[in-house]
């Protein structure tokens, strides 16, 4: 019996482009390189039909799901570093190897606000990450310390600092080495090809803004978030590099006509300012941002719309409703996709995972069901600058992949063109 030739063609199925169109056409990977193909090319080069096909059955063939704000899962929480190396590693791959039951391939794991002296250590863990049956763990997400006091959340006040010497207070916070330019800070991340660094800031803490352009030069995503900042200053950051807004509509100034302030940036003009509208991260819970807001802000700027979690360490979709331990004492309280501060009535972060968000946000915006799934896709890949590898079906980027029925649940979930994950057969 001759080996197999390594090609696999799904057939049968419904594929989102890029432009967040769905269409009728199969799909030719490399299961050996773990990489998409462009078939008529391969076919006239290798003179070679795939040996394996799969039918879908109608199902839609997406790119793997992409979370840019993800705080923890299945019990772990990237924040919380107890002294051992090997058990937060080993914290890091329970993520990434469960995570992939919701469709998700690549996420950024995310560290709220820390006492100062833990940020270098965790930072140096969140190298990028992966295994043979995991999502990739993408680099890392520092949300604080350089936060706006008054649009703190659940963020600890103690733990909020400034930058009065602009980037040599984020090195001596996060350490030189992790702000380090991206070639050089891939250098020691096992030959990965690629890998993400975020911060959220509030552009108005004194020495941030004048931080923004050394920190987008160096490639490292800066994200407006936590802040009280006017439009002036909102504009200002993106004048300057900002990319992102975080959690679109939270920790920051409500909507005004006479200084629309962050989330004004939507809908700013492109005659007024030379500058591109900045991506903006939706938390699409129902319970973060009410359905009519999301749909404002889709119809005022679709093509920067991302859909995230900002989910804690107990997302788990079969975890029962609930009070459990976070950290430092506190506990959380869970109502369905609900999650509070137990005591208060402070929001923090969700439970919904992202392909929830994905039918959801087509259900509240109208969208069809390809436009959302670029939102999870697409965008936030393109936002961080890897599009070429991750959120896409052209061709040479990896062959991560999620099959999705027609109401958008997950069916199966495939990594470097190997499947990791199925549905259960209902008995």
């Amino acid at each position: 019996m001759s080996p197999s030739n390594g090609l696999v063609c799904f057939t049968n199925c419904l594929l989102p482009l890029e432009d967040g169109s769905l269409i009728e056409k199969d799909l030719w990977i490399d299961e050996r390189q773990g990489t998409i193909l462009d078939a008529q090319k391969t076919f006239f080069i290798r003179q070679e039909r795939p040996d394996r096909i799969i039918d879908l059955g109608g199902n839609i063939l997406s790119p793997g799901l992409l979370d840019i704000q993800l705080n923890g899962a299945y019990g772990f929480d990237f924040s919380v570093y107890e002294g051992d190396d090997d058990a937060y590693r080993a914290g890091m791959q329970l993520v990434a190897e469960k995570i992939v039951e919701t469709g998700v391939t690549a996420l950024v794991p995310t560290l709220i606000t820390q006492e100062k002296s833990l940020y270098p250590k965790l930072l140096r863990l969140l190298k990028p990450f992966s295994t043979a049956n995991s999502a990739t763990l993408l680099g890392w997400h520092a949300e604080g310390p350089f936060l706006e006091y008054a649009k703190r959340g659940a963020h600890v006040p103690s733990f909020l600092l400034a930058a009065p010497d602009g980037i040599k207070s984020f090195e001596e916070v996060y350490g030189a080495e992790n702000l380090a330019d991206s070639e050089d800070w891939l250098m020691s991340s096992d030959g990965t090809r690629i890998g993400v660094r975020m911060i959220t800031a509030a552009p108005e803490i004194e020495g941030v803004m004048q931080s923004i352009g050394e920190l987008d030069k160096r490639g490292i995503v800066f994200s407006i978030g936590h802040s009280v900042a006017t439009s002036d200053i909102a504009t200002g950051a993106v004048q300057h590099g900002a990319r992102l807004i975080t959690h679109l509509f939270n920790a920051m100034p409500q909507l005004h006509h006479r200084d629309p302030s962050i989330i004004g940036l939507l809908g700013a003009s492109p005659h007024l300012s030379s500058s591109p509208r900045p991506f903006y991260g939706l938390i699409v819970d129902g319970i973060h941002s009410h359905p009519n807001s999301v749909r404002l802000a889709f119809s005022a700027y679709p093509e920067g719309c991302i859909l995230i979690t900002d989910a804690m360490k107990i997302l788990d979709p079969n975890l029962k409703d609930g009070i459990h331990e976070w950290r430092d004492g506190q506990r959380f309280v869970k109502e369905g996709d609900k999650l509070y501060l137990e005591g208060t009535n402070t929001l923090a972060g969700s439970v919904v995972t992202l392909d929830k968000c994905i039918r959801n946000f087509s259900r509240f915006t109208g969208c069809s069901l390809g436009e959302a799934i670029k939102c999870a896709t697409y965008n936030p890949a393109k936002c961080l600058g890897i599009e070429h590898k991750k959120g896409t079906l052209r061709p040479g980027a990896d062959a991560d992949l999620v099959v999705l029925d027609r109401q958008g649940n997950v069916v199966s979930t495939w990594v470097k063109g190997r499947e990791v994950w199925s549905r259960p057969q209902a008995a």
